[in-house]
């Protein structure tokens, strides 16, 4: 037991020692990291000193450099100063001595007005008392010597005066109708257009004559199809390579004309393909109008016009008047009218705007109740076109006043185009009012649903509404519509009318 007691005291102050041990071992292990540490921060402190050291000699040299600099500007500043006062000090002495002079030429010049105006009242006083002297010797005052004088002049010279007065009357009238022949003249004369009438046929040219047989097709159906729906005449005869379409009605002719070249170009010709062919040439006859339209405006140098004022221009391009072109007529117009113009100091662009436009009524007098004239008024004004314009176009039948010098010249421009000769032809144009007087006859029956003049005008072909007229109404209608033409017509020998009523029933297999 004792011997176990030895061992734990001896076994405690062995731990005991090696506590106090490994503590003094730590504490001499503590004491040299803080004697290193304490190194480290003096060698730190000693290090960042001789840095700063460095710094501020360095910014003492550059404060130094800086300073010489600015002395230097300084310097410099101040001789620039020092010379722009020296300038300044000799241009204030320049100026004062340059005031002096002109204070001096003032006063010199006030000492020679004064000196004028002395002279000029010793002058006025002078001329007051030669008139008052004059005219106490002759006793009469300046205004009646005057009076007398020209009295005397006038008495002595007045036959010479008159005849003087006259000649000059005389030869003004011959210059002035000289002046203006010699403008007409010229206007005329730079412009030579072609005045070949317009035809009433269109010749349709044809690559054999065996598409001949193909467009009278079996019995006649294919060209009593056609000549129903294009409403115009076909000629078939004996003269090789071409088909004539007649109709006095240029738009009808155009229409079948390009309809039958169509035809021809596919080679199916029969009544359901005719029809169809017809319907697409009067939907391409409205681009034909447009392009038409926008060729004239620009040959005729006129801008600036509504789309649907053009549109409405290019359909001259199918109407006559008296055998000459209208769209042909309003185009050489409108560079007569410039050309006239430009001599008599006109508006040139009013004066070709209105002769260009000056018709253009009629393109539409056929749709619309009144004259060409009025209707183009009502155009130009609906499609906001220059008051000026409309002025100068709406006199050229003297249905308006002159108002402007534009309105005249477009009325003589129209009288040099429609008044040379062979420009026009009378009996054209009243063979094509019979023909389309025979169609308004025809046409101002209600039921009428179209009509078409052929043949000359020997023949009327009217197309009724079926469903609302019967064959026995149809028979009364023919005879009403002879009685009408009969009474209200002039012409040679006699015109077929014929009434046509057609049924069709349709339907589609599916």
């Amino acid at each position: 037991m004792d011997i176990n007691i030895a061992l734990t005291l001896g076994g405690v102050m062995a731990i005991l020692v090696g506590m106090a041990l490994g503590y003094l071992l730590r504490l001499i292990v503590a004491m040299s990291r803080k004697g290193s540490v304490e190194i480290e921060v003096k060698q730190v402190l000693l290090s960042a000193k001789e840095e700063a050291q460095k710094i501020i000699e360095e910014a003492d040299r550059r404060a130094e450099v800086y300073g010489q600099e600015l002395h230097e500007d300084e310097r410099e500043q101040s001789e620039r100063f020092k010379k722009l006062e020296e300038r300044l000090a000799k241009k204030e002495e320049f100026l004062d001595k340059r005031q002096l002079d002109i204070d001096s030429e003032v006063a010199h010049i006030k000492e020679k007005a004064e000196e004028l105006r002395v002279i000029r009242e010793k002058t006025n006083k002078e001329n007051e008392f030669v008139h008052r002297e004059l005219e106490r010797v002759a006793l009469l005052s300046t205004e009646d010597a005057k009076e007398e004088l020209v009295k005397r002049v006038e008495k002595t010279y007045e036959g010479d005066l008159l005849a003087r007065i006259k000649k000059l009357e005389t030869n003004g009238e011959n210059q002035l109708a000289q002046k203006a022949r010699d403008i007409l003249a010229t206007a005329i004369q730079r412009l030579a257009t072609s005045t070949a009438a317009e035809m009433m046929v269109t010749s349709v040219p044809i690559p054999s004559d065996e598409i001949k047989g193909k467009i009278i097709g079996k019995e006649g159906r294919n060209i009593r199809a056609f000549e129903r729906s294009a409403g115009v005449e076909v000629i078939v005869d004996d003269t090789p390579g071409s088909i004539i379409i007649s109709s006095f009605d240029p738009i009808r002719r155009q229409i079948a004309r390009a309809a039958l070249e169509s035809l021809i170009d596919d080679g199916r010709i029969q009544p359901a393909r005719i029809e169809e062919a017809v319907e697409k040439a009067r939907e391409d006859i409205n681009k034909i109008t447009k392009e038409k339209g926008e060729k004239a405006v620009y040959d005729c140098g006129v801008f600036n016009l509504d789309p649907r004022v053009i549109a409405i221009l290019g359909r001259l391009y199918f109407r006559t008047s008296y055998g000459q072109n209208v769209l042909q007529h309003s185009i050489e117009m409108a560079h007569i009218a410039g050309m006239i113009a430009e001599e008599v100091g006109g508006n040139v662009v009013v004066a070709k705007t209105g002769a260009l436009l000056h018709d253009i009524g009629k393109a539409v007098d056929h749709e619309v109740q009144g004259t060409h004239v009025e209707i183009g008024r009502k155009i130009l004004k609906k499609f906001g076109v220059d008051q000026r314009v409309i002025q100068a176009m709406q006199s050229h039948h003297e249905e308006y006043p002159y108002e402007t010098l534009e309105s005249i010249i477009v009325q003589t421009a129209d009288s040099i185009s429609g008044g040379r000769p062979g420009a026009r032809r009378d009996s054209a144009e009243n063979y094509i009012k019979r023909l389309e007087d025979l169609e308004g006859i025809a046409k101002s029956f209600p039921v009428v649903e179209k009509t078409y003049a052929i043949q000359a005008g020997r023949e009327l072909r009217v197309f009724v509404k079926p469903e609302e007229i019967s064959d026995l109404d149809a028979k009364k209608l023919a005879r009403d519509i002879a009685i009408r033409v009969e009474s209200e017509l002039k012409y040679p020998g006699e015109i077929k009318v014929a009434v046509i009523r057609e049924s069709r029933a349709i339907e589609y297999a599916r």
